[in-house]
């Protein structure tokens, strides 16, 4: 095991021939802010180049969140870092999918919002038995509508993503097995050696016929790409509105949105 790379959001480390990328902010339920997105991006180039790496485990820290989206208390309509031109979070999503190694969502807890888009981008995802699924856009003035809405959909069925993103609802990391949404659950004292389990089958597989198997299986849905780029620059402009405003607010303020008015 090598020591970890200094990140201030992240830990960044190399386990056999695992890289593993680790959101650092426990006390936000490991929510992203723009630095976050920025060092997730470096962290993965830097996996990217390294020929020992054969494959890449994404997680958070401690034991309560994988990731559940964006840091709302920086969500000011600015918090990816950068203007509305060149979203980081659209060059993270890309990278996930870009690397040519097997990237593998180590669930450890929540994965809300952009955390679950996150685990569903994940070549395979991994849950401990305590992990939950969902989305919370609407609920807060925000929304997916790339990766998070189409490529979710060719997941878990079209009713099922529609459900997810209309109703909010929570769903346990067994009902995410059962929907395709994740390969195995286990229990969560036994997530690690589940992860290290496939990381190291991967190692012994040929780099380049996993580059080719990846770069095939992401031919079929890359039509993907364009919206979701779009639709992340029409939530850039979204998040300047009253009304997503509204949602933030409620949340921060812990009472119900009312968006009612902002209706017709």
């Amino acid at each position: 095991m090598t020591a970890p790379v200094a990140y201030q959001d992240l830990l960044y480390e190399v386990r056999g021939r695992a890289a593993w990328i680790t959101i650092n902010r426990p006390k936000v339920y490991n929510a992203f802010r723009g630095r976050t997105v920025e060092e997730l991006i470096q962290a993965f180039q830097q996996a990217t180049n390294d020929r020992n790496v054969a494959s890449v485990v994404l997680t958070g820290a401690g034991d309560r969140a994988f990731c559940t989206g964006g840091d709302q208390s920086a969500h000011d309509g600015n918090y990816d870092g950068r203007g509305v031109v060149g979203l980081p979070i659209d060059e993270l999503q890309a990278i996930i999918r870009d690397i040519p190694k097997p990237v593998i969502a180590r669930v450890n807890g929540f994965a809300i919002g952009g955390g679950n888009v996150l685990a569903t981008l994940c070549d395979l995802t991994i849950a401990a038995d305590t992990a939950q699924f969902g989305q919370v856009g609407p609920k807060v003035g925000s929304f997916d509508a790339g990766w998070g809405t189409a490529f979710l959909a060719r997941h878990i069925g079209d009713k099922r993503a529609r459900e997810m993103w209309f109703i909010n609802d929570r769903y346990s990391a067994r009902e995410a097995l059962e929907m395709g949404l994740v390969n195995k659950v286990v229990p969560a004292a036994e997530l690690d050696a589940a992860v290290q389990d496939w990381t190291d089958k991967i190692a012994q597989r040929s780099p380049t016929a996993l580059a080719f198997l990846k770069r095939s299986f992401n031919a079929d849905s890359d039509a993907i790409r364009g919206i979701s780029n779009m639709a992340l620059h029409a939530v850039k402009l979204f998040y300047a509105t009253d009304e997503s405003r509204e949602g933030v607010n409620a949340f921060n303020e812990k009472r119900a949105p009312d968006f009612h008015k902002f209706a017709g």
